[in-house]
């Protein structure tokens, strides 16, 4: 839209105010609402101020203001808000110099897509993540000097088949035999449908929703590819749609990757193909029917994945769902069918145009912004230095041997370890000034203060149940 046309879609739809939104650097909307008529014509290039130094992880409190300049392009009616409201997203600008700011996660993905033109290798780069989420009736926690616990409550939970429901009606997913049951197995179905046909409602493609392999609610809702600053764009309404739908039924959504002890948790597979004037080019007669680029494409995703999982896996509970032996993919391998490998190449189309790589390590607690876009800055670096990705590992993992295994190297074990490998392994993100050494030292030193230290010193709770008697 342009922004008269913005104009006329906010009149058609009797909206009475306009909201700004922005993401913060972890990953999370933020917004302020103004009347309708303080959105003007100059509003798209004059912007509205705001404090820069509340935004986690931005600016210091001696250079705070900032400018965020709405996107036409972005316009969509809230369908959550009582009084008829105008959504726009924006770009964060220096009020000074009028440049982008470095750290507005937006911008990355946009620099991203620009450089992708510049190499000549391709003009759009489609995006599909997979996000998973839980769907829970209560959810509380706590942690203080003295205490710390939380727990989980879910009318799906396994753990309550011998609850007094007056009546207990039974059908609750057995641990890990969540994936695909119909009603009244699947408590949700109705409720992933709403959420479903919203998402359709705002422009927002689905292919399709269902139950995942977890009890206690863990659902799925697949969103159709589209170029990586609209899957941004639309991950972030995603997130917002689903969490609020849950919340007017009093449910409540976690995308957090591993919420549930015991249990499969959330991830976000992430399907990549790279297109030059309508053709794809990740197809091919190489193995698995893709093309020479695609397998270096997997390359670069392999070479770089560990520090990739410092933005594609970006919190500490991430490496409670990455573990070694069970069915995560922390596989540095690339396989036609194999799942627990951290690429894919799926199998279900022949058609040239459905070729394209699946990275399986990254879970739905990033930022897709800047996820999409590394993601996409490790694939051309395979293109453009043609990496080897090595032979497929097309056999069961568990079967493998000691020997065998001891050459498939994993992903991180720990936020701490994938932030040294960012720090060490950071040269291909720098490309096209995409992720500045200026955001990648933000991103780590936040992370460690604001995550990694605050974790690291509390007392867990398990830890009195196996050390309270020594």
């Amino acid at each position: 839209m342009t922004p008269n046309e913005v104009f006329e879609f906010a009149k058609k739809n009797g909206a009475k105010a306009v909201d700004i939104r922005f993401m913060d650097f972890p990953g999370v909307w933020q917004h302020f609402t103004a009347p309708m008529h303080e959105l003007d014509e100059a509003s798209f290039e004059d912007g509205f101020g705001f404090d820069g130094s509340s935004i986690r992880g931005w600016q210091p409190i001696n250079a705070s203001d900032m400018l965020v300049i709405p996107d036409p392009a972005t316009a969509k009616m809230d369908p959550f808000f009582e009084e008829p409201t105008l959504v726009l997203i924006g770009n964060i600008v220096d009020p000074i110099t009028r440049e982008k700011y470095t750290r507005d996660p937006r911008n990355i993905a946009q620099k991203a897509e620009a450089y992708l033109q510049s190499t000549g290798i391709g003009d759009v780069a489609y995006i599909g993540p997979e996000a998973e989420f839980f769907i829970f009736d209560d959810i509380r926690f706590m942690s203080e000097r003295n205490m710390a616990y939380y727990e989980i409550d879910s009318v799906e939970g396994v753990w309550n088949s011998g609850r007094d429901e007056r009546p207990n009606l039974g059908y609750k997913p057995r641990h890990k035999e969540g994936y695909f049951p119909v009603p009244p197995m699947d408590k949700f179905h109705d409720m992933r449908t709403e959420m479903m046909l919203m998402l359709e409602s705002l422009g927002i493609d689905i292919e399709c929703q269902h139950h995942e392999v977890a009890t206690g609610g863990q659902a799925e809702i697949d969103m159709r590819f589209k170029p990586l600053l609209q899957m941004s764009d639309q991950l972030v309404w995603f997130k917002y749609v689903i969490k609020n739908v849950a919340y007017k039924h009093g449910r409540t959504v976690t995308f957090m990757p591993k919420p549930m002890f015991e249990d499969n948790g959330s991830g976000m597979h992430t399907h990549i193909s790279i297109w030059q004037d309508g053709n794809p080019l990740f197809a091919g007669d190489k193995y698995a029917g893709v093309s020479q680029d695609a397998l270096y494409a997997i390359g670069g995703i392999i070479k770089h994945c560990k520090a990739l999982c410092a933005i594609t896996n970006p919190t500490t509970n991430s490496y409670k769902r990455l573990v070694p032996g069970f069915e995560a993919p922390v596989n540095l391998a690339y396989s036609s069918r194999n799942r627990s490998a951290s690429v894919r190449i799926p199998m279900y189309s022949t058609s040239p145009k459905a070729k394209r790589i699946e990275f399986r390590s990254p879970d739905p607690s990033c930022n897709g912004y800047m996820a999409f876009s590394a993601i996409l800055m490790a694939v051309l670096d395979g293109i453009e230095n043609k990496i080897d990705p090595g032979d497929p590992l097309d056999k069961d993992i568990y079967s493998l041997s000691p020997e065998e295994l001891a050459d498939v190297e994993s992903t991180p074990a720990s936020l701490e370890e994938a932030l040294e490998a960012l720090d060490n392994d950071r040269d291909f993100l720098l490309k096209g000034d995409v992720f500045t050494p200026d955001v990648i030292d933000k991103w780590i030193e936040y992370k460690t203060e604001s995550e990694i230290n605050e974790i690291k010193l509390r007392p867990h709770p398990h830890e009195f149940f196996l050390y309270y008697d020594i």
